[in-house]
């Protein structure tokens, strides 16, 4: 027997191999359905509606007065189409037995594509909404940084203003029910920010995040006005509440709520859906918040002890703290 033999024998065993694990494990597996939307054209979604939001800044930056309507309709004839195919495979992916995690064939796609072109419609018609919250979470950047020099440096360079933009967008597809899409786009987010946004949540005007790295925000979460956080924040849940079978109940206020004109230094982390942080709170760097605080007030963590050694003095020797 050759060296190529063997070989064939091998990858023959393997082949059969693999297709036993597919069929013992169905859960990981989509032969014979519909297949995924594409992460890459989701990815072009979001330049195309960046570029649509901020004209000027992406995309086509010779805009004139002249040329600016043309633009705007020809990109939203292709947003319009690009965005009703992804979401139509969303929808058809979507088609899942929440149980087994089984999928059924999607029975008519002409459904689909209605419901898809449904969806598309209401949300270029949410639009001009988004480009307001936007405006203002720009300002909201500008004005409580103080290292920022113009709107501009902000929309085309920082991270959490990224990060806010495609929370905004993807929080509007998942507000009118599009299925997959809006978490793609978070994650799209996360991996390249950072910053991690339940599209799920709810965040109101004048948001900005400062350094953005690390910032982990709950599907549940709610959040007013004019908030500022930095880098680490987490606002998470404290614990999961599980139903007769031992899975977590879905659903649920998990996650707090931060009322308007609050401030969140970095790495504090704010646990629990019953946990409220009271208006113009301030919550210092590294607190651990799991109870709710009052209005107006400053919550802090307790400074460590800081010890400052001489490196010439033997471990075993007795230091004095600083002072």
């Amino acid at each position: 027997m050759t060296g190529n033999d063997h070989l064939n024998d091998a990858l023959g065993k393997l082949t059969a191999d693999m297709l036993a694990s597919y069929e013992a494990e169905p859960r990981t597996r989509r032969i014979g359905e519909t297949f995924l939307p594409s992460r890459e054209n989701i990815y072009d979604i979001l330049d195309e509606i960046r570029e649509l939001v901020f004209p000027g800044y992406f995309g086509h930056k010779l805009l004139t007065n002249e040329n600016v309507g043309y633009h705007v309709g020809n990109l939203l004839v292709r947003l319009g189409a690009d965005l009703t195919e992804q979401i139509m495979h969303c929808i058809c992916t979507g088609h899942r037995c929440p149980d087994c995690a089984a999928s059924a064939p999607c029975n008519d796609m002409r459904v689909c594509a209605a419901d898809a072109e449904r969806m598309t419609t209401e949300f270029l018609q949410r639009i001009p909404g988004i480009r307001r919250l936007l405006a203002l979470d720009a300002q909201a950047a500008y004005d409580g940084d103080p290292a920022a020099r113009s709107i501009e440096e902000i929309i085309y360079c920082y991270p959490g203003f990224y990060a806010v933009t495609v929370y905004r967008i993807a929080y509007e597809l998942h507000a009118i029910g599009v299925p997959l899409m809006p978490r793609i786009m978070s994650e799209h987010a996360h991996a390249v920010t950072g910053t991690d946004i339940h599209p799920g949540a709810r965040i109101g005007e004048s948001f900005f995040i400062d350094h953005a790295t690390g910032v982990v925000i709950g599907e549940t979460t709610k959040i007013g006005g004019n908030v500022k956080i930095y880098q680490g924040v987490t606002l998470g849940a404290k614990s999961f509440p599980k139903d007769e079978r031992g899975r977590v109940i879905k659903g649920l206020q998990r996650h707090p709520t931060i009322e308007d004109d609050v401030t969140i230094y970095p790495n504090a982390t704010i646990l629990g859906g019953e946990t409220v942080i009271g208006r113009g709170v301030t919550v210092g760097g590294n607190a651990y918040v799991t109870s709710s605080v009052e209005a107006g007030r400053l919550v802090r963590q307790e400074s460590p002890r800081l010890e400052v050694l001489d490196k010439k003095v033997k471990s075993s020797d007795p230091v004095k703290p600083a002072s």
